[in-house]
């Protein structure tokens, strides 16, 4: 499996501009797909953007598109998500996740995980 680390998540207004990575050991990053996924207490955990091994494919939650952009450095084993235009119901903790297989948008179809990253936007 694959180890993953999440960080850049913070505090920030609404209308401005985070960028989370995912720092990823263990094995070959550029044989997995990468998943971007949040969770508010309370509620199931949420999809928000994957991207393929190869980078040419990518899929976005419809309340993200346009704000948010999935990305990769195999190079650098890390995966990321620029977000921009950020707003108050961003709020979430962000987990990065990964899988050999799947190109998918189901947290059940990711094998590995990482333990998350806090961004809160106020308004």
């Amino acid at each position: 499996q694959v180890q993953l680390v999440e960080s850049g998540g913070g505090s920030v207004q609404a209308g401005g501009s985070l960028r989370l990575s995912c720092a990823t050991s263990g094995r070959t990053f550029s044989e997995y797909t990468m998943g971007w996924f949040r969770q508010v207490p309370g509620k199931e955990r949420e999809f928000v953007a994957v991207i393929s091994w190869s980078a040419f494919r990518t899929y976005y939650a419809d309340s993200v598109k346009g704000r948010f952009t999935i990305s990769r450095d195999n190079a650098k084993s890390t995966a990321y998500l620029q977000m921009n235009s950020l707003k108050p119901e961003d709020t979430a903790v962000y987990y990065c996740a990964a899988d050999l297989s799947r190109y998918s948008k189901y947290p059940a179809e990711f094998e590995s995980w990482g333990r998350g990253t806090q961004v809160t936007v106020s308004s």
